[in-house]
């Protein structure tokens, strides 16, 4: 089982971003608790110092398994589905300025919830439509680089579109590209699925990555899901991938990721 656990590059208001602030120091902690890879949370590539970055990913010897983009929505309220089409050409054209970086680093890109929301001026079928196109452009220009991108079905709280494994597997016959997959993330999968495990297998090979939270969001192990019975499911569809962690830092980011990755490597699988 490989481990990784999510890293902001950036400053962000992103509550579940486990580590945040010195790159350095962060990227220790992670590898001296044992993870074999970091994923990397990145609002604008363009900021990033990326020669200091990847010196100091192979000084510590991670992996990036993927990298995370939601901060553009976050932080700058970028998105595919938003009415004005200059800031949906700003989305498209920062996801692809992330496929240099995913491809140095053989990384999938992560779609969360710079996908968008369904806004009040616009219908859900419009909404729909603008996030199939750009994720069709976006898997073109990626499939150029050899690079992967992964949507997140993510709760109905906090967007409307594809909130389950259903809905995103409908997504990817629209979309309608080998380089187009999902990321299942148990803490959406706990509010959304019906059953976890059968939502999983129903995935198979269209599973790119995979986040663990509990089902309070907190590392796993700190509430009530069935990782063993989850992780099994997901062995048994063949993914190889890695096991992120996206939790909350609490009670502090350093507590918080040693118990995740004690409670993963114990679990009998």
């Amino acid at each position: 089982m490989k481990l990784s656990v999510v890293l902001s590059t950036q400053p962000t208001q992103f509550q579940a971003a486990t580590f945040s602030g010195n790159l350095e120091n962060n990227l220790q902690a992670i590898a001296d608790m044992g993870y074999d890879g970091v994923e990397l949370a990145v609002r604008d590539p363009r900021l990033l110092d990326l020669e200091k970055l990847q010196e100091s990913i192979r000084k510590y010897k991670l992996i990036v398994p993927a990298i995370g983009t939601g901060q553009a929505w976050g932080e700058e309220g970028l998105s595919f589905t938003d009415p004005n089409s200059d800031i949906r050409r700003k989305a498209i054209e920062r996801i692809q300025s992330h496929i240099p970086l995913a491809s140095q680093f053989q990384a999938i890109i992560i779609i969360g919830l710079i996908r968008g929301i369904v806004s009040a001026q616009v219908s859900f079928t419009q909404a729909m439509q603008w996030l199939i196109e750009a994720l069709v452009e976006c898997c073109h220009v990626a499939k150029e680089s050899g690079v992967r991108l992964a949507l997140e079905p993510i709760n109905r709280y906090e967007t409307s579109l594809i909130n389950n494994v259903s809905e995103g597997m409908r997504l990817i016959d629209e979309v309608d590209a080998e380089n187009f997959g999902l990321l299942l993330d148990s803490f959406h999968m706990n509010i959304e699925e019906p059953n976890i495990e059968a939502s999983i297998v129903t995935c198979g090979p269209r599973i790119f990555h995979f986040h663990v939270a509990d089902s309070n969001r907190h590392y796993a192990g700190s509430g009530h899901l069935n990782f063993q019975s989850i992780l099994y499911s997901l062995a048994q569809t063949g993914y190889q991938g890695f096991i992120s962690g996206e939790f909350l830092p609490l009670p502090d980011n350093h507590i918080a990721a040693a118990k995740n990755i004690a409670f993963l490597r114990g679990l009998p699988l």
